[in-house]
């Protein structure tokens, strides 16, 4: 019996590789509002047939990740200044109780890692690479709400991330800004002293103050 080779596309984990590379590009704003994508131009990419690019885009769609018209059009979500206005109220109320849920689990280690990150955001504002920017703002985040043992609420804050990607990329592009998030220096002091009001409102502030200038 010839034991024949399956087509590279027929594993079970074409799909998913497309799916995770441009879910991450989308949520760290490496694709810009608006960007129109082709199932043929994705697939030549990563050398697949259109049907698991197909099932990727559907999957990343089906979480705001991406957006598909009637005629079939793919393209990075471009959110008005209401929708942005309703993802940040999301955020305000998800991720102050996920880092309070987080606290009694902050131990030195954990907030030397968050200082570290803390630094890398830092060095990205130096290099104006707003990319590098959310990347890196994103991992502070998700470090310290991985500790709060809460696998739902952070699957919900993920999805948030990732309609807000483009969008956030384009806005610190455009504010030019050169200051580092001055609300993570709070967190961090928060998680030093055990204070849960006090992180619960340095969170709810850092993760709604840059979206205050939107449509400004």
């Amino acid at each position: 019996m010839v034991l024949r080779a399956r087509p590279r596309d027929a594993t079970p984990s074409a799909h998913d590789r497309v799916y995770r590379a441009l879910r991450a590009r989308v949520m760290h704003g490496e694709l810009p509002p608006g960007r129109v994508l082709t199932l043929r131009g994705i697939g030549a990419e990563f050398a697949l047939s259109t049907t698991p690019v197909r099932e990727a885009v559907n999957r990343l769609a089906a979480e705001g990740a991406l957006t598909i018209t009637a005629s079939g059009r793919i393209a990075t979500p471009e959110l008005g200044p209401e929708r942005i206005e309703e993802l940040a109220a999301i955020r305000a109320l998800i991720e102050p109780e996920l880092a309070a849920r987080a606290l009694p689990r902050a131990h030195f280690a954990l907030i030397d890692r968050l200082s570290i990150l803390n630094g890398l955001i830092n060095e990205a504002v130096i290099r104006r690479d707003a990319p590098g920017y959310v990347r890196a703002n994103l991992d502070f985040h998700r470090t310290l709400y991985l500790r709060a043992h809460a696998p739902a609420m952070l699957a919900l804050c993920e999805t948030v991330w990732l309609q807000l990607g483009p969008t956030m990329a384009a806005l610190y592009a455009r504010l030019q800004r050169n200051d580092p998030p001055r609300h993570h220096p709070l967190i961090l002091a928060a998680l030093r002293a055990g204070d849960e009001p006090g992180l619960r409102l340095a969170v709810r502030a850092d993760v709604t103050q840059g979206l205050r200038h939107v449509g400004g």
